[in-house]
This record gives C-alpha cells, structure tokens and sequence, in this order.
C-alpha cells in the first residue's frame, strides 16, 4: 500500500473526502518526524512506538577496493511494533 491508497482508506474508512484525509496523514507524520527531531519518542498504544536509534562509528569495508573505511556514527529512526499490531499480522 503507497500513501496514496493508505489516503483512499482513511477517506473511506472515516467517511471523509479524499482532501482531508490527506492534510491529516501528512499532519500525522510531519508530527512524528518533529518530535523525532527533538528526541522524543512517540508511541501509539497498541500499534508501536517511533523512537531514534543512535547507531555507533564502524569500520567498513568498500567493496570496491576493499579498503577499510570509517562509517560514522548516526541516529536513525526506529519503529517497534506493539503487541495488538503484532497479534494482528501473525
């Protein structure tokens, strides 16, 4: 499913025209994105949690040359899903 379809569901599912489902979908995640900005997690009972990861500095390897070369260290989103997503997919 693309973020247009996911909006064709919410718009069907809420009763809501397509318009604004859209302007609520993108809400919802420009709010996810600035609170991961800010460090803060945020979590969805019964559906997961977003937090940021912090991933340390690594050695890789180019594949090319097969060098070795220092990967820096970086803070990447995660999602955890929550136990009713879970129940739900298996």
């Amino acid at each position: 499913m693309n973020k247009s379809e996911l909006i064709d569901a919410v718009a069907a599912s809420a009763d809501i025209p397509k318009a604004v489902a859209g302007r609520a979908l993108d809400a919802v995640i420009e709010s996810i994105t600035d609170a991961l900005k800010n460090g803060d997690s945020v979590v969805l009972v019964g559906f997961g949690t977003f937090a940021v990861k912090e991933r340390a500095a690594r050695t890789g390897r180019n594949p090319q040359t097969g060098k070795p070369i220092e990967i820096d260290a970086a803070k990447i989103p995660g999602f955890k899903p929550g136990k009713a997503l879970k129940d739900a997919v298996n």
